[in-house]
């Protein structure tokens, strides 16, 4: 008799319990990168990178990255290396410089297929982006063990879908001569990639065209 009590003591217990439990978190936002060769999709992580992932969708909900190219293409080795694309200093696009967010701060890394943006010194980041292909820690997290400035990229999100296209826009022929402001020499693609258009889409939803 004891024994059912407590059994029915529990069942009472339970929708209250239930009530409690705090919501799921809200999705991360998906956006989708449309280009001439093939659709990428990206996760913003604005949890652990509020103001990188806010900026990065600063530069898509305002159109600004419709039109850009992948205009550098950095493959070290096979499956190894990363793109970079974006507004490569159009004034029309680009929006100022934000707060650098450090992996060491973030949590967040630049393991294979991770988005972080470029920068020159710490805190002038604005609109370009780098995927990494293959895994990019060594060379593009935040180290305090390096001397001068070991902060790294910031990185905020990762590709969820069309790492493909990634390895193949990486892949392509390169000028052994091009250069972009007389920088990126042998980093500069024969034929760029071009982003048609960068928007959010639902998540949870099949996002292949």
């Amino acid at each position: 008799m004891k024994r059912l009590a407590c059994v029915a003591f529990a069942l009472m217990a339970m929708p209250g319990a239930a009530q409690q439990m705090p919501p799921p978190p809200t999705p991360l936002p998906r956006v989708a990168l449309d280009t001439t060769a093939g659709r990428i999709v990206i996760e913003a992580d604005t949890r652990a990178a509020p103001i990188t992932a806010g900026n990065f969708l600063k530069y898509v909900d305002g159109k600004r990255l419709d039109g850009v190219v992948f205009y550098r293409a950095v493959k070290v080795a096979d499956k190894f290396g990363f793109v970079q694309f974006g507004a490569n200093g159009d004034p029309k696009r680009v929006l100022p410089p934000i707060k650098h967010e450090p992996t060491t701060q973030t949590g967040l890394h630049h393991t294979d297929g991770a988005l972080s943006v470029a920068r020159f010194a710490p805190g002038t980041a604005r609109g370009d982006f780098t995927i990494s292909v293959g895994d990019q820690r060594a060379s593009l997290d935040a180290d305090p063990s390096k001397p001068g400035d070991n902060l790294g990229y910031a990185a905020f999100g990762h590709v969820v879908e069309g790492m493909d296209v990634v390895t193949k826009i990486m892949d392509a022929p390169v000028s052994p001569t091009a250069t972009i402001q007389g920088s990126f020499k042998g980093e500069v693609p024969v034929a760029a990639v071009k982003v048609i258009t960068a928007r959010r889409v639902p998540v949870g939803i099949a996002v292949k065209p």
